[in-house]
């Protein structure tokens, strides 16, 4: 084994140590709304109300989303042991909308062990998983449970999504503050149901 393997080994080793369960972050982001603060290095009055927008997204998806009975069929029939340990951070909109998602599908399976860390607590994971060399959260690392070798990684958003941001990015240069809202638009039309298709994916490969 060289020495990168094992340096990424102690990262993800030392990140699973700090991490916590989906209930447990849920828990930290509606406490964090009582008492008007956020996650992250930055507590900024943007990103504590972000934090706030994030926490009702999360409780109305953890109440709504539905997991269809053909990708039920596929989740259940799974029989690898795996953790997905899923970057984040509270006032990250693509988060909201996805760890609630996540938390569904490995709800249908126990051989799925779903952990989650924040990004700015654990720097050393977040650089071994960039995208396109940037910070981008939420990020999902999919792990062996027995030896935390990476068997795969999703994120930061689905692919439909991501292929949405790539095409307005190339034709305009940057994301606007009316696509973002047009983005927050088709979460909510999505229903999840595209994170759901491409976690059945990392599941198949």
């Amino acid at each position: 084994m060289n020495t990168d393997t094992l340096t990424i080994n102690d990262i993800i080793s030392e990140s699973l140590k700090n991490s916590m369960t989906y209930a447990e972050y849920r828990t930290l982001v509606s406490t964090l709304v009582e008492v008007k603060s956020t996650t992250g290095n930055d507590k900024t009055m943007d990103l504590v109300a972000y934090t706030q927008l994030n926490d009702r997204r999360m409780r109305r998806w953890d109440k709504t989303a539905k997991v269809s009975e053909e990708m039920k069929t596929k989740i259940e029939s799974f029989n690898k042991k795996v953790t997905w340990l899923v970057i984040s951070e509270s006032w990250c909109g693509d988060a909201a909308h996805i760890l609630p998602i996540i938390n569904k599908v490995a709800e249908l399976n126990t051989n799925i062990d779903y952990k989650v860390v924040l990004r700015d607590e654990n720097e050393a994971l977040m650089n071994q998983f960039l995208t396109h060399g940037g910070k981008a959260i939420p990020k999902l690392i999919m792990l062996d449970s027995e030896t935390n070798e990476v068997i795969n990684t999703f994120g930061p958003r689905p692919t439909v999504a991501t292929n949405l941001v790539q095409a307005y990015k190339a034709e305009h240069g940057a994301l606007t503050p009316e696509f973002k809202e047009d983005l927050q638009r088709w979460y909510n039309t999505d229903k999840g149901q595209s994170t759901i298709e491409d976690l059945v994916l990392l599941m198949e490969d």
